[in-house]
């Protein structure tokens, strides 16, 4: 993108400064925040069980990954990205929510709302849960794109090492089953068996033994590791306030849906079929039209559309870290196709929901069987549309037959239970307002669901 060249020089020399100093000043906010949480009852009372040590580690782990944003050839530059504590740069010079995030900031994302998370504690023997401050996904970039690609088995030892020989005892006292981090990349980029040789892709890190305890979260999970659990992948809407938050749903609520569905994506132009081929084929073909009166009949029926099917074209990356390109038509959409991809997940899932755009699923492992934390799994008929791919793709069914037989009562209760999820799938802005904080979001309830399973985890070696 040509805006790269133009902000990297300025911006990083400042953004080094300041997340040195960010991460210089974590030890004292930990221990700001754990003296007035135990001076103030209340607060000490709702910090029981709730109680986490955030581990110091050297900046080789995270702040001087930070550096190397621009020294991997065959990966995009994300020095940009970096600004506003991961969450990027705004999208234009009067926005106060939205940004142009990268997926490869959340652990810089995380890192900075743990800094304020209230139930900090600077005592290890104290605390309930202990977080690693490791960019894993960053620094997995040299051994996906980077000379060290051919030992991505090492992926986590210099990690293991350090564990081990710097206070030691906070590790051994529970093995590492109390421990947590954040990884920004699907799991399966960490999960090369170990004796690969030579590597074909992804690094090693959670087939490690010596990581087998840990809780990651993770954008994808696998279907069977138990160590790992899926959080919603990062938007572009970080409101800082109440009133920026309710406004964007009124605009979601009032907003003029005047296509029945949308796909905003790439690929499906091989001549192979799959589900995102048979999508632009099905969206190519239809259209409102006097030749077309059986179709405009059941259209006027549910709705008054101008559009049967809107295609956004995002190839080759277009749509990123430009949320205006699709959230505009998502937000005029009543459907949100989410055909996998390279993997089962979508970023584009959780894009769609904060427009209260219906999303539409043809794999259960794109999002019911993975964000069981944030998307209840017992309510996914009522917030989303499911379609096997395979009765789309070998078996002819059309996509428009089948949101088209949803009455328009439906439409609306479905659309309802979308709007009521995006407080709980987006990332605030760091220092947000305390009246926005009463609303818990994608990384209050991750941080919830975490010390949760901790607490289950020692719970059971205790009954063992």
């Amino acid at each position: 993108m040509a805006y790269k060249n133009r902000i990297v020089p300025i911006f990083f020399s400042v953004a080094t400064l300041f997340f040195l100093l960010l991460i210089i000043d974590s030890s004292s906010s930990q221990q700001t925040l754990t003296v007035e949480s135990r001076s103030n009852p209340a607060t000490s009372e709702d910090c029981n069980n709730r109680w986490i040590y955030i581990r110091n580690l050297p900046y080789r782990f995270n702040l001087d990954l930070l550096t190397n944003c621009s020294e991997y050839p065959l990966f995009d530059d994300f020095c940009p990205y970096l600004a506003n504590h991961g969450l990027g740069q705004k999208t234009h010079g009067r926005s106060h929510s939205w940004y142009r995030t990268d997926p490869l900031l959340l652990e810089l994302i995380f890192h900075t709302r743990i800094l304020e998370y209230p139930c900090l504690t600077n005592d290890p023997d104290a605390a309930n849960a202990v977080f690693l401050p490791y960019y894993a996904a960053i620094d997995s970039l040299r051994y996906l794109y980077g000379p060290d690609v051919n030992s991505s088995f090492q992926h986590g030892l210099d990690l293991f090492e350090f564990l081990h020989s710097d206070e030691p005892g906070i590790w051994e006292r529970h093995m590492g089953h109390d421990h947590f981090l954040i990884l920004a990349r699907p799991a399966w980029d960490f999960s090369q068996p170990l004796d690969n040789d030579p590597p074909i892709w992804g690094t090693s890190f959670l087939e490690l033994p010596e990581f087998y305890n840990l809780t990651a979260m993770v954008p994808e999970g696998r279907p069977w590791p138990l160590q790992e659990h899926a959080v919603p992948y990062p938007t572009s809407f970080h409101p800082q306030n109440l009133a920026y938050f309710e406004a964007w749903i009124q605009r979601v609520k009032r907003s003029r849906r005047t296509s029945l569905m949308l796909f905003a994506g790439g690929g499906g132009i091989g001549s192979t079929p799959n589900i995102r081929r048979s999508i632009r084929n099905e969206c190519e073909h239809s259209t409102i039209n006097n030749n077309v009166t059986a179709n405009f009949s059941i259209i006027r029926t549910n709705g008054v559309y101008s559009k049967l099917c809107h295609m956004v074209d995002c190839s080759n990356g277009v749509c990123e870290h430009d949320p205006i390109r699709y959230m505009k038509p998502m937000l005029q959409a009543t459907f949100c196709l989410q055909p996998p991809g390279d993997t089962p997940t979508r970023r584009s899932t959780f894009d769609a929901i904060t427009a209260g755009c219906i999303p539409v699923f043809f794999e259960e492992l794109t999002a019911k069987t993975q964000y069981r934390w944030h998307l209840p799994a017992d309510k996914y008929s009522e917030l989303s549309v499911f379609i096997p791919k395979e009765e789309v793709v070998f078996k002819g069914l059309k996509i428009l037959d089948v949101l088209m037989g949803i009455p328009r009562s439906e439409v609306r209760k479905m659309r309802q239970s979308v709007i009521e999820l995006i407080p709980k799938v987006m990332y605030r802005r760091h220092g947000s307002s305390l009246d926005l904080r009463s609303k818990k979001d994608a990384f209050d309830i991750a941080i919830d669901k975490t010390l949760q399973t901790i607490k289950d985890k020692l719970g059971n070696m205790l009954d063992h």
